[in-house]
């Protein structure tokens, strides 16, 4: 649990990492409150040997409102919601669940996996995909989610 809580927070982090923005002290201050915020939430949800089970508990999730736990997290470095929905992605799904953690930047956006472990003790095989080519960048210019204004064409007959 403590190598897919440190990939989630980590990725949370360099999300909100900005040139002329928060600064170093405080991102580390922002990713150890969050992995205590995500442990103590998952300490009964976490299934290894059932690796879905809770998956839905565990999802990290904002969707025009923020995710309590990140909002927690952020309040201890004085990040208000307003700063964090100008850093954040929209909408992100972020799934934390034994031996991957993966995430989703919009509705219809690809998943991408930052972290892939062997379903056994974590250690020898474990990597993290961070330098995966499909999403390598797609965090970066995947701030801002796609623009719910799609222009209708109607055809009739």
């Amino acid at each position: 649990m403590k190598t897919e809580i440190s990939t989630a927070a980590g990725f949370i982090a360099r999300l909100l990492k900005t040139p002329g923005g928060i600064g170093e002290e405080e991102l580390r201050s922002f990713s150890e409150s969050l992995q205590e915020a995500l442990r103590d939430h998952y300490k009964h949800h976490w299934f290894p040997l059932m690796p879905s089970k809770g998956s839905g508990y565990r999802c990290i999730r904002i969707n025009h409102k923020m995710d309590p736990l990140i909002g927690k997290a952020a309040g201890t470095i004085g990040l208000s919601h307003e700063r964090l929905f100008q850093l954040l992605p929209s909408e992100l799904t972020l799934w934390v669940d034994p031996f991957e953690v993966s995430y989703r930047i919009g509705e219809d956006g690809s998943i991408c996996v930052l972290y892939e472990g062997p379903p056994q003790p974590v250690g020898k095989n474990a990597k993290t995909l961070e330098s995966r080519n499909s999403c390598k960048e797609e965090w970066r210019i995947g701030r801002a989610s796609p623009s719910k204004n799609y222009n209708m064409m109607t055809v009739s007959s």
